[in-house]
């Protein structure tokens, strides 16, 4: 009889842990919306990194211009670049065209190419993108996404290239001292881009001296001028009150022993590379 009553009693009490597990269960999955039902809080965040990106599906552009002269004041003593050790004195230049989302953007997005760039198109694009593996890096994570194909995607990124008049100043900057408000920048690309307005445009800066890095451009997918998202936020980009402009030179080559760069802020390895530079939110 003994026996008996304490099997019953083991037999109630898994009965009430199956009852406080089934209500538990319930509640829990009363809390958690299935994911299509979930606020759009989640979307945007899914922007980051768990979006599955497919190609075409993008809200906007980016053109990168960047300093070319930033970029070579921050190689290592002793490397060389075609960019920074050739004759032809690069002011800006192309760093890529980025599809965005409003906030956060796409990359590395499957294609038929497989984000393969032919020699040849590489080879016609040195003239504004100083790098081929700068042009076959900027193809397989962004120009991918696009859904343009490969000959496609450089074609918009030079016509939209060639679409940004850049300040005279700017073309053949020869001063060593030269520094410039953000602000005072983008004034300037606004003043020969009519159609430009100051939220179509930002200002990257960064390293020893707060040096130029980029100009960003918004475009729309038709290829005019738009206003910029989320990720092109001016306060992240560029903190500092005046940035430092470092000269454009010509087969200079790079590293910290430069002597012109010595009557300026010291080039550092701390300095931010312009092309090569992976962007962050």
């Amino acid at each position: 009889m003994f026996l008996v009553g304490s099997r019953q009693v083991r037999l109630a009490g898994l009965a009430t842990a199956l009852l406080a597990l089934a209500l538990a269960t319930g509640s829990a999955t009363a809390q958690y919306a299935p994911y299509r039902q979930r606020p759009n809080a989640y979307d945007r965040g899914s922007a980051r990194g768990d979006r599955d990106h497919r190609p075409g599906v993008f809200d906007y552009y980016v053109l990168a211009l960047s300093w070319s002269p930033t970029y070579c004041a921050g190689l290592r003593s002793g490397r060389r670049d075609p960019q920074c050790d050739g004759g032809r004195p690069y002011a800006f230049v192309l760093h890529g065209l980025w599809p965005q989302y409003q906030r956060g953007w796409p990359q590395d997005c499957r294609s038929p190419d497989r984000g393969w760039v032919p020699a040849p198109v590489a080879e016609r694009m040195l003239d504004i993108m100083p790098s081929k593996k700068l042009v076959f890096h900027e193809y397989r994570k962004h120009g991918t996404c696009t859904g343009l194909g490969v000959d496609g995607y450089f074609d918009l990124a030079r016509r939209l290239y060639e679409k940004v008049k850049i300040p005279r100043r700017f073309v053949r900057l020869s001063d060593n001292r030269f520094t410039i408000a953000p602000g005072a920048l983008m004034r300037a690309f606004l003043d020969v881009n009519p159609d430009l307005k100051p939220d179509m445009i930002v200002v990257a800066c960064g390293g020893a001296g707060n040096r130029l890095k980029e100009v960003r451009v918004c475009f729309d997918k038709r290829g005019s001028f738009r206003s910029c998202g989320r990720n092109e936020d001016q306060a992240k980009l560029c903190r500092a009150d005046r940035m430092y402009v470092p000269p454009v030179r010509a087969g200079a080559g790079g590293g910290a022993s430069r002597p012109a760069d010595r009557r300026g802020p010291p080039p550092t390895r701390d300095i931010l590379p312009g092309p090569r530079d992976e962007r962050r939110l």
